[in-house]
């Protein structure tokens, strides 16, 4: 059974997160919550040029507000681990386009980001592949009817199997979870999502099963799909209208359990560290 807590409270700013190696952390936010102008000046403030101009091209203030909150929320989580100041970060692409820290000193410090309306999700490990994907289950556009351009043969069978009523839910547990893999993975859709399975039992941990395209081994991966309270202003009455997986590399045999923190920079812990890039 995967073991899955919330946090303690963070540590005062001078202490970093302890991070063991058989734990994950996700830290998140919900982005309808941080309106306050003095916080979204000071994460303006941690951007580069190249951040910057990016978040000017977006068309919609939402958008904008998202992104800002996305570049945010990684930086500050990162200076939780590490002696560095939230806008001292400088990161690389791997070949397929991941982004990973750029300086070696921290480079032990492995994450993953995700993003969508209303929900940004930031998830640590040390060296381990780890991949995280949220999704708003209330989006407008086709979902279910996409399976067959996507998912496996026994993924589709599986959801087609599912009540009428169920299908729609069914849909997000595998799309986030193939999402969480090829994130983890850090190669993107050079993975085609139709070569693994996701085997979702009653009762029984999530596994994954590959087709010949893809070398890797199923014992190696660990997945969970989690409720991140407290629940957004606007979800549907009984339950997060967000959908989260994470997917992360362990030993055969080995449990890794997972920690949640909710927060908002700045708020809820002052600005740490002082390093240079």
């Amino acid at each position: 059974m995967t073991r899955v807590a919330m946090g303690e409270p963070p540590k005062p700013p001078a202490q970093p997160v302890p991070l063991p190696a058989d734990e994950v952390h996700l830290w998140y936010l919900f982005t309808d919550e941080v309106t306050e102008g003095s916080l979204l000046a000071a994460y303006a403030t941690w951007l580069t040029d190249e951040e910057r101009a990016r978040h000017d091209r977006y068309l919609f203030e939402h958008s904008r507000h998202e992104y800002l909150l996305t570049r945010a929320l990684v930086r500050s989580t990162l200076s939780r681990y590490a002696p560095v100041a939230p806008a001292a970060w400088r990161f690389r692409a791997n070949d397929y386009g991941r982004p990973e820290i750029d300086d070696p000193r921290y480079r032990h410090l492995r994450f993953n980001l995700s993003n969508t309306r209303g929900l940004v999700a930031c998830v640590v490990a040390v060296e381990r592949e780890v991949g995280v994907d949220v999704e708003d289950t209330t989006r407008t556009g086709e979902t279910v009817s996409i399976a067959d351009g996507f998912f496996s043969r026994a993924e589709v069978e599986a959801l087609r199997a599912c009540p009428p009523e169920g299908r729609r839910s069914r849909f997000f547990d595998y799309w986030t979870l193939k999402e969480a893999y090829i994130k983890a993975r850090g190669m993107g859709l050079s993975l085609p999502l139709d070569q693994f399975s996701f085997l979702l039992d009653p009762g029984a941990p999530i596994r994954i099963a590959f087709g010949p395209q893809i070398t890797d081994d199923p014992a190696t991966w660990q997945f969970a799909q989690l409720v991140l309270p407290p629940r957004p202003p606007g979800s549907p009455p009984g339950g997060s209208r967000h959908r989260t997986a994470v997917a992360v590399r362990r030993s055969p045999g080995e449990e890794v359990s997972f920690k949640l923190w909710p927060t908002v920079p700045l708020r809820d812990e002052p600005q740490r560290g002082t390093s240079p890039p």
